[in-house]
Order: C-alpha cells, then structure tokens, then sequence
C-alpha cells in the first residue's frame, strides 16, 4: 500500500514538472508583442489623405429634388383662406417641385364634431378653396387631384380623455395636405444627361 501511495505521488510530481516545462517551451515560441505608444494628447499628428492630388476631382451630382409638403391650416373652421394659409400657399406655389410640373395631391381633413356627412363636405370646400388659389396663380387644374378625407385620419385627438371636446386638436385636424410630386424624368431629359456628362 504504501509502494502505491508512493507511485502516485510520484506520476503526479512528474505530470506537474511536465506542464511547467511546456509552458516555458510554448512562450519561447511565441513572437514578442511590442505595443506602440500613440503620440501625446494635444501634440499635432500628421494626417494623410487618400485622395490623390494629382488627379482632378469630378463635381458631385446634383443631389436630386424629393416631393414638397406642407400642410394648410383651417383652425378656425369654415374654408374661408386666413393669412397663415396665404402664406403657405405662397410657399407652395414658389417651390422649386411646383416649378418642375409634376402632379399635386390634396388630402383634405375636418375634425369630428358634426356628422360624417357634414364634415366630408367641409372638408372638401376647404381642398377646393386651396385648389382654386393654386389655379388662379397659374398653375393648371388637370395636375391637381383632391381626396377628401373628412374626420378618418385626424392628427390629433378631437375629444379629451374625459370625452369633452378638444378644441385644439380639432383646429389642428381641419387641415389640407399639400403634396407637389416631382415628375419621373423623361428618356429625352435621362439622354440628354447622359450626353452632357451630368
């Protein structure tokens, strides 16, 4: 028994000294790792650029033109045009997309007192009010379409939480929704492009 106690002791001497040794022949090995110091904070480092300076540049594109909205305000209610929603007009009628001739969405709103009836109405007096100021500036009734919503999508509550109407969110839900699309290019404008190296 004791010869046994003996050769355990023994193997497991001789098991640890082996992975002593093994460790020391796998970290002589092992490349030395050399850590490189970056530069002080606040000392002034030498930046390189990858462009190259000897080649010119091409100009950028020009960054494409998206659609124009904006939202004409009825907060007092009816569809008579006040001087806030003159002034969005306006806005509209300059835009560079009103320019470009492409098509305009109204989206015409009413808040929710009165009936389903009574406010689709008013809500389509007021889209044909703001349609009827974009043609008198000029613009062509054919590129104007105009979809009535009435009370469906409001953006703010009509009512409180305790049922009692919320005024202001009613003057904010009777609205117009103004949308100029920018028309798709045309094969000849895309040609023409393409020929001039824009």
């Amino acid at each position: 028994m004791q010869y046994r106690a003996a050769i355990i002791a023994l193997a497991s001497i001789l098991s640890l000294s082996a992975c002593q040794a093994n460790t020391e022949d796998q970290s002589a090995n092992e490349p030395e790792v050399v850590q490189e110091s970056a530069p002080p904070a606040g000392e002034p480092t030498e930046t390189v650029s990858i462009l190259r300076s000897d080649i010119e540049q091409p100009p950028l594109p020009d960054q494409p033109v998206s659609s124009f909205e904006l939202t004409v305000g009825f907060p007092e209610g009816g569809d008579d045009l006040d001087e806030q929603a003159l002034e969005a007009l306006a806005e509209i009628a300059d835009s560079e997309q009103i320019a470009m001739g492409g098509p305009i969405v109204l989206r015409a709103h009413s808040d929710s007192a009165g009936s389903d009836n009574a406010n689709a109405r008013a809500a389509e007096a007021r889209g044909l009010a703001v349609a009827g100021w974009l043609v008198d500036q000029g613009i062509d009734d054919d590129r104007i379409d105009l979809i009535v919503f009435g009370e469906q999508n409001p953006i703010e509550p009509n009512a409180l939480p305790d049922g009692s109407p919320n005024e202001e969110g009613r003057a904010l839900n009777r609205r117009v929704e103004v949308l100029v699309l920018v028309p798709a290019p045309t094969v000849e404008a895309a040609t023409e492009s393409v020929q001039s190296g824009d």
